[in-house]
């Protein structure tokens, strides 16, 4: 299983920070390098597949969905211009320790489960169960890593959590934003935070961005209050108090500024053993966690080794036809590297309304479309700054 980050802080911040949040369709990233929590979508993927015993695998038996998923997903994002780069998970934190324990045991539970819904044809405890002896292997990531190559897209070992060195990596400018399913990379920093950003285009969700500027002004807290309210909702690394819920979480943040501040004022009920601890440590390891320095890392897009590509996947049962299909698509999307962002050009961009008309001011220049039409068709293109 993969750790879902902050527990309620998507809700907490659309209840709290509306302003913060927005949706998009893919295209609207066309020319951004986006860091992608590579292990969450590989979980993804296998998940999708795992209902039941339905999955798909090579003729050995082992399970190839977070091939087919990686492959073809990637080349979606690639379709609309984004720049992928996928961060792989180092070694957990110490502090983790517990939680993959509780894992383990959860894993070892849903097997017994999994049991008793296959005999008594219950489907949905079946789908539910199965989603949670999902584990992604550090074969499964080293195949991955492989084909990423052959693909000649860029990825990343982080020297811990995946989130934190992709937060890292956004704070630094390597990358544009974050895209994960897991929300705590909200607390490890990233400027902007994206989600479904990887969903299925069956599905037709839109990219929800996390603008954590905005998100902050609106909750009227800085980063650091931030990080202690993702405490209180419960992460990873510190289990929640019982009894403290998102509202009186929001609240006591906002009344008292830190957890510290809050245990020494308010008289907390089921406070569990160490806690004031465990909370420090949490904190240290979202403000101070172990990353990969950005600075170490050179992205770079590269044309696929398309031989290569045909051989690494034919090779795990793939059919060849859809492999060179899938390739056609990479190519022809990365032929339109030469396009960029227009601020990229101009600067940042922002719209002047007028009567009958709107105006691109992009500092100080402008460019008029007539009867608010706005940019005009601006085809998506692989290449650009971040």
């Amino acid at each position: 299983m993969v750790g879902m980050g902050i527990k309620g802080l998507t809700k907490t911040i659309g209840d709290n920070a509306p302003g913060g949040v927005s949706e998009h369709d893919l295209g609207y990233y066309f020319g951004r390098k986006v860091a992608i929590d590579a292990s969450m979508c590989m979980y993804q993927f296998l998940v999708a597949v795992r209902i039941g015993e339905n999955t798909l695998a090579d003729d050995e038996g082992q399970s190839t969905s977070h091939l087919a998923g990686m492959f073809f997903r990637t080349i979606r994002l690639c379709e609309a211009g984004v720049k992928p780069c996928y961060v792989f998970d180092g070694k957990p934190p110490e502090l983790k320790g517990g939680e993959l324990a509780k894992r383990l045991e959860k894993r070892a539970e849903a097997e017994v489960e999994i049991a008793k819904a296959k005999e008594a044809g219950d489907q949905e405890a079946l789908e539910k169960f199965s989603r949670r002896t999902v584990k992604v292997t550090k074969e499964q990531n080293v195949e991955v890593q492989e084909l990423l190559s052959l693909m000649g897209i860029p990825w990343v070992l982080a020297a811990s959590e995946a989130e934190a060195t992709a937060a890292a990596m956004a704070k630094a400018g390597t990358v544009w934003a974050v895209a994960s399913e897991d929300t705590d990379t909200m607390t490890f920093g990233t400027p902007v935070f994206l989600r479904q950003l990887m969903a299925p285009a069956s599905k037709k969700l839109p990219v929800l961005e996390f603008d954590i500027r905005k998100v902050l002004e609106e909750l009227r807290m800085t980063q650091d209050q931030f990080i202690d309210l993702s405490i209180l909702l419960g992460c990873d690394y510190c289990e929640r108090i019982p009894g403290i819920g998102p509202v009186r979480a929001v609240s006591l943040i906002r009344e008292h500024g830190s957890i510290e501040a809050i245990l020494q004022n308010e008289n907390i009920k089921g406070l569990p053993e160490g806690y004031a601890e465990l909370a420090a440590n949490a904190r240290r390891l979202f403000t101070h966690p172990e990353v990969t320095d950005p600075a170490t890392i050179d992205l770079k897009w590269r044309a696929p080794d398309e031989e290569g590509v045909v051989k690494f996947l034919t090779g795990r049962g793939f059919q060849e036809s859809r492999i060179r299909s899938g390739l056609d698509r990479l190519r022809a999307a990365k032929a339109k590297g030469g396009q960029n962002r227009l601020e990229s050009f101009f600067g940042p961009v922002t719209v002047v309304k007028k009567a009958g008309t709107s105006v691109l001011s992009t500092k100080g220049k402008g460019v008029e479309k007539k009867g608010g039409k706005g940019v005009g068709k601006g085809k998506a293109g692989y290449g650009g700054k971040r």
